[in-house]
């Protein structure tokens, strides 16, 4: 097996006396502050400039363009993973950011990190949103023991209780293993293999519920970094606030988890500026063996975009981002293109 599915490095039963003892115990953690309000706006900002680069007729400071028919194809109300977004300047200066560095390099010990190429979510209070339902899943195959991917959403806009964002089912990272000895994967549900995605019905989650896990809607502050284990289950919820959602998701792992098959892989998916997390559509007691992955150093697929919008072949294209990112020394090494 791949030298990345022994043992990770994390020693979780430790007590460090900050965030990460909310993270080791519950599966995630919301680190406070990693950004100031001021350059959280400034990326929310960017964010929306983004949007007004197609020719679709969005206009950021006119809430009338805000439906379907203005906006670029995306899913669950506003995820965005097609157009080479993964590689837009502003997502790379987000990645660069020393302070969002610091938090990955305190959970895993070293500066020394590979970056997924992940894309955004700006979920716009439309009337014309599409209903989304829940969609549990879990990023790590129980076939890798303890906690060796951490996911994280950087928020970029106020995120309360009624408002668009992360759901976990608090405490099952811990119960991971012991489901999927209990419940394997039966047929037509597809095999672990090299993926790392598992969706699970409404009587499985409640296996969970029943042991004491509960189900949890995230809330955090604009320059907020939410983590969470990959083996959480956890989902993306609609909002009924009529608020902006505003997050990227952004994760990293050490270098020397990384294969050198998959840093080649990874490198040539910069250099082609492909993203490598494709998220699907997933409907309650089914699942998906297309690709699926947020991990930084493993299950390394070039994505391809569907240009699919509003339920037809969609003829604009995009070849390269809209905002080329500056290849500096960091950015090079984030994407496995340089060696630290």
């Amino acid at each position: 097996m791949p030298h990345y599915e022994s043992e990770p490095k994390i020693n979780t039963s430790i007590t460090t006396g900050d965030w990460r003892d909310d993270l080791f115990r519950d599966g995630f953690a919301v680190v406070k502050g990693v950004l100031s309000p001021e350059k959280a706006q400034s990326y929310k900002q960017r964010m929306f400039e983004w949007l007004e680069t197609f020719p679709y007729g969005f206009k950021a400071s006119d809430p009338s363009t805000w439906g379907k028919d203005h906006l670029p194809e995306n899913m669950k109300g506003g995820m965005y993973h097609g157009y080479k977004v993964q590689h837009e300047k502003v997502i790379w200066d987000a990645r660069c950011e020393p302070a969002i560095l610091d938090v990955f390099g305190k959970l895993w010990g070293t500066d020394e990190l590979l970056v997924s190429f992940d894309g955004m979510n700006l979920t716009l209070p439309a009337a014309d949103m599409p209903p989304s339902e829940p969609w549990p899943h879990v990023d790590q195959n129980p076939n890798r023991k303890g906690m060796q991917c951490v996911q994280g959403i950087l928020n970029l806009a106020p995120n309360g209780p009624d408002d668009g964002g992360l759901v976990v089912v608090k405490g099952s990272h811990g119960m991971n293993e012991t489901f999927f000895k209990l419940h394997p994967e039966t047929k037509g549900a597809g095999t672990w293999g090299s993926l790392d995605w598992h969706g699970f019905n409404e009587q499985e989650v409640g296996w969970f519920k029943q042991r004491g896990c509960e189900e949890i809607k995230v809330c955090a502050d604009p320059g907020d970094l939410i983590l969470w284990d990959s083996r959480q289950i956890h989902y993306n919820k609609l909002p009924v606030s009529g608020n902006v959602r505003a997050v990227m998701y952004i994760c990293y792992t050490p270098a020397s988890f990384a294969s050198k098959e998959d840093l080649e892989k990874k490198a040539s998916c910069f250099q082609d500026r492909i993203g490598t997390a494709s998220i699907l559509p997933y409907r309650c007691g089914q699942r998906s063996n297309n690709l699926q992955t947020h991990w930084p150093h493993a299950n390394i697929f070039s994505q391809v975009d569907k240009h699919i919008r509003l339920g037809k072949p969609d003829l604009y294209r995009r070849d390269r981002p809209a905002h080329e990112p500056e290849e500096n020394k960091l950015i090079l090494k984030l994407a496995g293109v340089e060696a630290y």
